[in-house]
């Protein structure tokens, strides 16, 4: 017997919340009004018979089944969007799908792009995100920013920036009570974690500051995307490990600042990468022409 699967509505306000980690903000995304997150997410919750958020006061957090539930949602969404995509596309010399990791194209990625299409209006960008790496031929994806050494069997990698570690807080995290004027001082304030690639960063840094490892063990609060963790710190939840791609535009407005200067340098960066061996499209020469200036051009 076939298993009846839940409402359609319910699974996007349950993804857009848990991304968001707020219903208010799942509302705006989705058009629609906070209560009526609020029914789907409840009758979502219903129909799988299990409880998806834990609401305190005015945070938001993911129950243990949520998120074990969350990855083949997003992934699932993910599948419909390029599928959609696919079926709509036109005019392939005019789309020019870029795949990246999710905080990346939140955090420094889609800021700059308004900067691109003014440039360059014939071209329809579309931005999907993926931990996974690119298949080429599979993916119909002409480009990805990666994460790594800048050495992949065949494919052309194209150098973008370097990463450093250090800590992050809001303004009035850094003004408050409790001081923040040695990384000692870190013992009194939340730690914010990321979980997987970026698990040990806390780890690395304190280390490299001179204080023991297990310190980053102390009570904190962990995300399982590093642009959540990032704007955790920026409401003043806690300290949070910063990468610079991460976090260099929310420093640069005053939203975010560095309260020591020590920061650990890491041994890979972030690239460009495209399949070698083969005469690049016009879109694809544009934008990788484009984002090296960029990237050249700002901090």
């Amino acid at each position: 017997m076939t298993a009846r699967l839940p409402s359609l509505n319910g699974l996007r306000a349950f993804e857009a919340a848990a991304r968001h980690l707020s219903f208010t903000l799942a509302a705006a995304e989705l058009n629609v009004t906070q209560t009526a997150i609020s029914h789907q997410i409840r009758r979502l919750e219903l129909e799988l018979g299990t409880k998806l958020f834990v609401r305190q006061n005015r945070a938001l957090t993911l129950t243990a089944e949520a998120q074990e539930y969350l990855p083949g949602v997003r992934a699932a969404f993910n599948d419909l969007k390029l599928a959609t995509d696919r079926l709509r596309r036109k005019d392939s010399d005019h789309v020019l799908t870029v795949s990246t990791l999710a905080s990346l194209a939140a955090k420094w990625l889609l800021p700059r792009l308004t900067a691109f299409q003014e440039a360059h209006p014939g071209i329809d960008v579309r931005i999907t995100t993926s931990t996974n790496l690119v298949d080429f031929q599979r993916d119909n994806v002409d480009a990805a920013i990666r994460y790594g050494r800048g050495q992949w069997a065949g494919l052309r990698a194209d150098w973008l920036m370097a990463d450093e570690l250090f800590p992050v807080c809001s303004p009035a995290l850094l003004q408050g009570s409790k001081p923040l004027k040695c990384p000692e001082d870190l013992k009194n304030h939340v730690l914010l974690h990321t979980s997987n690639a970026n698990s040990d960063d806390w780890r690395l840094w304190l280390w490299a500051a001179g204080l023991p490892a297990d310190f980053s063990k102390q009570p904190g609060v962990t995300f399982d995307l590093i642009f959540m963790t990032v704007q955790a710190a920026i409401d003043g939840l806690g300290v949070a490990m910063g990468r610079t791609a991460y976090v260099q535009e929310d420093i640069a407005k005053g939203r975010l600042v560095v309260p020591f200067k020590i920061a650990l340098p890491t041994d890979a960066g972030f690239y460009l990468v495209s399949p070698a061996g083969r005469t690049d499209p016009p879109k694809l020469q544009a934008f990788r022409q484009w984002l090296i200036a960029s990237v050249q051009n700002r901090p």
